[in-house]
């Protein structure tokens, strides 16, 4: 199943017109997000061509993946024009539910609009591991600072933060005491795994990512491993900073676009030493 060209409105809005009433928070217009939903998808060709339509008629810019396994974007535009993209999106039954985190900026962080087709969303190279058929176990934010406060889980075993992300990210910053593997790729992440299983064998686990499609895989990867007790941080980073703010945390958290970094409030934090821009592998 694909959108068709009439399934939603689409109501232009003129990217020119900066005037208070497109206005978000702390008066910044663009609004900027990022989704992820694992979930079988068929027909991509004709996805990718309607999203492009919807998207380009909107006049938004970034990036959106498709694969079998699912759809990761990160769009950027005017408030009314990502709303009416979302609304067409989830006009698809299979992404009814998409959710996306919001963050908002003075200026467009990306510089044009990309849809790709991907044999993976995030790439791992790991066959077995099938988000789209079911999660694994999560922790919030909240029971995640309560562990994090206390130095244990509620069984008392210690607990260890396990940074998924590419080792220049970890530079910008990362959970406090994070075990981090200096990865470039995520398909690197198996097999740094498998080098420290006896370990981690009696510890427990929390893997984490910038807004957590990376641990949507890492997650599954260390059950099928036997490491029973882990888990993912749910929302990853962003959502960590949304909800808790900066506690057990040391720095700002890398995004693949032009603000570079977001910082708690997320807010852009460009620090002018930008890694060369690419897609999380």
């Amino acid at each position: 199943m694909c959108f068709s060209d009439s399934s939603v409105p689409i109501n232009l809005i003129d990217n020119s017109a900066m005037n208070q009433e497109h206005l978000g928070p702390n008066a910044l217009p663009i609004l900027n997000i990022a989704g992820y939903q694992f979930v079988r998808l068929d027909e991509l060709d004709q996805l990718r061509e309607s999203f492009y339509q919807a998207a380009s008629e909107l006049r938004l810019k970034g990036t959106i993946l498709l694969s079998e396994e699912g759809i990761n974007l990160f769009l950027a535009g005017l408030e009314t024009n990502v709303q009416s993209f979302l609304s067409f999106l989830r006009n698809d039954p299979r992404l009814a539910s998409f959710q996306t985190k919001d963050s908002w900026s003075a200026t467009q962080p990306f510089r044009k609009l990309l849809i790709k087709i991907k044999k993976e969303i995030i790439r791992m190279n790991h066959p077995t591991i099938a988000p789209e058929k079911g999660r694994a176990k999560f922790i919030s934010p909240k029971k995640l600072k309560e562990w994090l406060d206390r130095g244990q889980d509620d069984l008392g075993r210690p607990v260890v933060m396990i940074d998924t992300r590419n080792g220049f990210e970890v530079e910008y910053g990362t959970f406090k005491n994070a075990l981090h593997f200096n990865i470039t790729k995520f398909s690197e992440f198996p097999q740094a795994i498998e080098e420290r299983l006896p370990e981690l064998s009696d510890k427990t686990l929390v893997s984490f990512c910038t807004g957590g499609i990376r641990c949507e895989k890492s997650g599954l990867y260390l059950r099928e491993r036997g490491l029973e007790h882990s888990y993912q941080l749910d929302g990853g980073i962003l959502q960590y900073f949304e909800d808790i703010g900066g506690d057990h945390y040391v720095g700002d958290c890398f995004v693949f676009d032009e603000r570079e970094t977001l910082e708690l409030s997320l807010s852009a934090k460009p620090q002018g030493r930008l890694k060369p821009k690419k897609n999380p592998a």
